[in-house]
């Protein structure tokens, strides 16, 4: 074994508590370091790869030198860009033993992998109140939840015509059509990984000053094309404004239309957890198939997410991997048969250790204290003769953009100087210029809305 290896398997319990500490000190500090430090001048050049190492000791002493202050603070409880969560104390046990064990949790060739996430899979489909005709799977995130989902739908499609994409090809089925409101932009990506292209996407008209797909309008957009199936993309919350299709509705027009309805819910399938808000997701069980992005509102780390369907049979169809070392393809398929991932990580530990130790009322408590945050901040830029707030505020996010001069240089502008104190991302809503904040932190509080409001303040001041 090299000499500098076999001295740090020597010494793993202390290393191990070292990591621990500049973990401890790491997250001791995101109240008070910058949400996102100022970027140097340039990149620092990669330096060299070193022809003899020098030890854990040297690689922690190197990373945190080097790197670790340059990090943003996405852990921390005012880094509202995209749609960030944490990582709970429990779900960082949890993946810090994900590591330890170091499974590949596809086959029931090694292990109880494949049972721990069937069982964390069960817990997240009573959580947001689906079905048992539901399977799940874990994947990486909501653009692979997405692009599972579509793949499932592509083989359907094949089904009703007679043919089948995962043997013979997408082109055997002619053109397609996939439907929707107001679509994330991972499904115009998926549509181009799985050979149906982004110009199958089709856009239907919303809702009057919504992002929520008309019913009548997606009716009319069905009967474009009698006889044909088509796949429907559902909105479950959208990521300017959170807004929810009518699931309801979309799922009754399957009593004249053919179509497969794929919900991306990535986030918005948390409103079930929380009484006043879970009939947003009224519906959501209708659904073929539904994406859940975790490392988002269940604040497990990055990266994990949740794929659901109704039609494990043709999910196994279009992802089965014969190889006489994978187990078997069967009425309860192995994990490698579902998902495009031969290696799987037991990304499943993180949130069976957060549900685990929280329950629903803990993870309930998360999603409404981040709601009652975002609606804080939407009252507080309402207020703000700086700022014009752009939708309701409906559950988690608040877009909004100044009230003068919303041209992108100028929210880029905003965005910097408030950087150090709050982190939002840029968006177009309508036409205009916008800027998102996004709650679903399991730290952030009130405190930390008026930090965030006053920053906005401070640095929109400075721009007049």
């Amino acid at each position: 074994m090299d000499r500098t290896l076999a001295a740090d398997l020597a010494r793993l319990p202390e290393l191990l508590a070292a990591t621990r500490d500049a973990a401890a000190a790491t997250l001791a500090a995101l109240d008070t370091r910058p949400v996102v430090p100022p970027r140097p001048d340039g990149s620092p050049a990669p330096e060299p790869l070193p022809e003899h190492g020098a030890g854990t000791d040297a690689a922690l002493a190197a990373f945190g030198e080097r790197w670790a202050g340059r990090l943003s603070a996405s852990a921390g409880p005012r880094y509202l860009g995209f749609v960030t969560g944490g990582a709970t104390p429990a779900a960082l046990a949890g993946d810090w033993l994900t590591a330890v064990h170091d499974q590949n949790s596809n086959s029931a060739l090694d292990g109880a992998g494949q049972d721990l996430e069937r069982e964390t899979v069960t817990w997240l489909r009573e959580l947001f109140h689906l079905s048992d005709a539901h399977t799940g799977t874990f994947v990486s995130g909501a653009t692979m939840s997405n692009t599972t989902g579509l793949a499932i739908a592509r083989e359907w499609l094949g089904e009703r015509l007679g043919v089948s994409p995962a043997e013979d090809g997408a082109a055997a089925l002619g053109p397609v059509r996939v439907l929707s409101g107001a679509p994330h932009s991972s499904i115009a990506k998926a549509l181009s990984v799985l050979g149906l292209g982004r110009a199958a996407l089709v856009p239907v008209p919303t809702l009057p000053g919504r992002e929520a797909v008309d019913p009548a309008a997606l009716d009319r957009a069905l009967a474009d094309s009698p006889g044909r199936p088509a796949v429907v993309v559902a909105n479950a919350g959208t990521v300017n404004t959170v807004d929810f299709d009518d699931l309801r509705a979309i799922a009754a027009l399957r009593e004249r239309h053919d179509f497969w309805l794929h919900t991306d819910a990535a986030f918005g399938a948390f409103a079930a957890l929380s009484p006043e808000h879970a009939h947003l997701t009224d519906g959501l069980d209708a659904s073929d198939s539904v994406c859940v992005d975790l490392h988002k509102w269940l604040n497990v780390p990055y990266d994990s997410a949740v794929q659901f369907t109704r039609r494990r049979d043709l999910q196994a169809r279009v992802f089965q991997n014969a190889a006489a070392y994978l187990g078997p393809l069967g009425e309860d398929p192995d994990l490698v048969h579902l998902t495009p991932e031969n290696s799987h990580r037991l990304r499943a530990l993180a949130a069976w250790f957060t549900l685990r130790a929280y329950g629903r009322e803990g993870h309930r408590e998360i999603v409404e204290r981040d709601i009652a945050c975002a609606r804080s901040l939407g009252e507080a830029l309402s207020r703000d003769p700086y700022f014009t707030v752009l939708a309701p505020v409906r559950l988690n996010v608040v877009c909004f953009t100044l009230a003068k001069s919303p041209t992108p240089d100028r929210l880029t502008a905003l965005r910097e100087a408030a950087g150090p104190e709050v982190f939002v991302t840029p968006t177009t809503y309508a036409g205009t210029p916008a800027l998102r904040a996004a709650f679903s932190n399991w730290r952030t509080t009130q405190a930390d809305v008026r930090r965030a409001a006053q920053a906005l303040h401070t640095a929109a001041k400075e721009l007049v």
